[in-house]
């Protein structure tokens, strides 16, 4: 299926909008260098992540974002184009998370989401469940990471 966008926003848009097959793009967003290190620093202390000096002789030659920074620069996109704002109820969870290339400073990224499965709740019906295959791209058109998302959503109410 070609890529498209929702007919409705995000502030509009319930689990009827989340047909299965669709598939969407958005970005890019920036992996910069200072945020890659103060990032690692925080959470993923490795030299590969935060010294240049020594990335550049490690196995990568060169400073890499951590797997968890590119996935949270991913997650930044899904969540302020793809979740609803007014019916997204929770995740019970990600499957099947992969890195797959490096993420360098300067790296612009984009998501492509497409969903797999959507399907209304059988012990709750005011939701359903959104499966989204989830990967991140790179300015060169190569994906550098992916996850399988798994998201409960409200269904639109009557009248509505």
């Amino acid at each position: 299926m070609p890529m498209s966008d929702f007919s409705t926003p995000p502030d509009q848009r319930y689990f009827e909008d989340y047909q299965k097959g669709a598939t969407f793009e958005y970005g890019p967003i920036g992996a910069e260098q200072s945020d890659i290190i103060d990032f690692a620093r925080r959470f993923d202390p490795q030299a590969m992540h935060i010294n240049p000096e020594a990335a550049a002789r490690g196995p990568f030659q060169g400073l890499i974002a951590s797997g968890w920074h590119t996935i949270g620069l991913m997650m930044r996109l899904f969540v302020d184009h793809y979740l609803t704002s007014v019916a997204s109820l929770a995740s019970p969870g990600v499957d099947e998370v992969r890195w797959i290339k490096p993420v360098r400073p300067g790296d612009q990224l984009r998501v492509r989401l497409t969903i797999t499965d959507a399907r209304p709740s059988r012990s709750k019906p005011d939701r359903g469940l959104v499966h989204t295959l989830v990967e991140g791209i790179n300015q060169n058109g190569e994906v550098v990471a992916s996850f399988k998302a798994m998201n409960l959503i409200g269904r639109r109410p009557a009248g509505q």
